[in-house]
């Protein structure tokens, strides 16, 4: 198993460029179980959950290439309906195969994703989109069993506990487009990654509109044909570019971020006295002397993302005074905070709020990522800390950052994998 080990203490400074989204990814390739023609998708970024969704498409009988960012996805024989606990199991998102089979096939077996380090995830919304379809669904020996002989447009409330669902949206969306007639979702997410499978969709035929909005409308099609589209840019890769940039003092430019998918997280970085300034092809972080305690509350799209609540955490350590980070999505996504005190960090967990002292001489110590994003705010701090990380299971970061250490590397950091 490798380990990334990071000596700190170096400002990062100069250009990167930004990948393509993971989060929009996934469910776009998904999406090409909805057609019997080619689709050819550019911008694709080079990670473990990537490959993994590669694999569950070749398994249900899709050819599939990558080569150079670029993924071409063949129709085949389908093989099956089934994707299995060792699919969901390594990656959530698997389970948005859901509604592509069910709309494409007419039955769907997909194993539930049970719960993960971050909490409990269930995916009641996304059967409750598709029962509104007219899906008959059973939950039989860990999987979700789906069948519809014809689905039905329907209006529906895509509301949850803790806001809209992005997963569930997509799954309910794509099944919608071969649907008979309209489907009305109301409380429908509007994050980026929605907006980017949207488009995917009407490129492939499908008639949607209303996907910028929390009212998203879809006249079901007959057929979907096939398209060749482009990721967008990863705002979540670029977010930690710009906290990193801002925790090492440094002055980088992100090529291809897009600022109106960061616009909360901008907001902060600002209030905690960074500079940012918008480039005709990205974005420009320039930190200050001092960093300024802030409150964060993560929210849907456009609030503060979630997945970067680890990372921002870990920048409050370095400010000057008490900052407050509330998580609102997933409550329980705070398995970084032990690892951080480790370092030498001052933070407090009460209920669902990280209460954080600073500002702190962080050091360097070994460490053990839990999931992506606490693994990205561990690679942050070790930037920062005196003395060397070492971080181990960083499997997790191969799941959603391409090329972490050649980039940070490129920008002046001591980073480097070994087995």
């Amino acid at each position: 198993m490798d380990k990334i080990l990071i000596k700190g203490q170096n400002r990062l400074k100069g250009k990167i460029k930004n990948s393509g989204s993971k989060n929009a990814t996934l469910p776009i390739m998904a999406a090409c179980l909805l057609t019997k023609e080619r689709c050819v998708i550019n911008n694709v970024p080079n990670l473990s959950d990537v490959r993994t969704m590669m694999r569950l498409l070749q398994r249900l009988g899709l050819k599939v290439v990558f080569n150079h960012n670029t993924l071409i996805i063949e129709p085949g024989n389908y093989k099956g309906d089934t994707a299995t606990y060792k699919s969901v199991s390594v990656m959530r998102a698997s389970v948005c195969v859901l509604g592509p089979l069910l709309a494409r096939q007419k039955h769907a077996k997909v194993s539930l994703p049970g719960g993960c380090v971050i909490g409990p995830r269930p995916i009641n919304l996304h059967l409750k989109g598709l029962k509104a379809l007219g899906a008959d669904i059973d939950i039989s020996r860990g999987y979700v069993v789906a069948k519809s002989k014809q689905l039905k447009g329907s209006d529906m409330y895509l509301g949850g506990a803790f806001g809209s669902s992005v997963l569930a949206t997509a799954n309910v969306m794509t099944a919608a487009t071969l649907a008979k007639g309209k489907t009305r979702i109301e409380n429908a997410a509007c994050e980026p990654e929605i907006v980017n499978l949207a488009e995917m969709l009407i490129k492939m035929g499908a008639k949607i509109k209303g996907h910028r909005t929390h009212i998203i409308e879809i006249e079901g099609v007959k057929k979907l044909g096939g398209a060749t589209h482009t990721i967008i840019p990863d705002r979540i890769e670029a977010g930690t570019y710009m906290i990193a940039t801002a925790m090492t003092g440094g002055d980088v430019t992100i090529e291809d971020a897009r600022i109106e998918h960061l616009g909360a997280v901008i907001d902060k970085l600002k209030a905690a006295g960074i500079s940012i300034i918008k480039k005709h092809n990205g974005i420009k972080v320039k930190a200050t002397k001092s960093i300024r305690p802030i409150d964060v509350v993560t929210l849907p799209f456009p609030g503060f993302p979630t997945d970067l609540q680890a990372q921002i955490t870990a920048m409050m350590c370095l400010a000057k005074g008490i900052s407050i980070v509330t998580e609102k999505i997933y409550p329980e996504r705070f398995m970084h905070i032990s690892e951080l005190n480790r370092m030498g960090a001052d933070i407090i967990l009460e209920s669902e709020s990280a209460i954080i002292k600073g500002p702190r001489n962080l050091t360097g110590a070994p460490v053990m990522a839990s999931d992506l994003r606490a693994s990205a705010a561990l690679v942050l701090a070790g930037l920062v800390a005196k003395g060397t990380t070492e971080i181990s299971r960083i499997y997790h970061l191969d799941r959603g950052y391409e090329q972490i250490e050649r980039k940070l590397s490129s920008l002046g950091a001591h980073i480097r994998r070994e087995k």
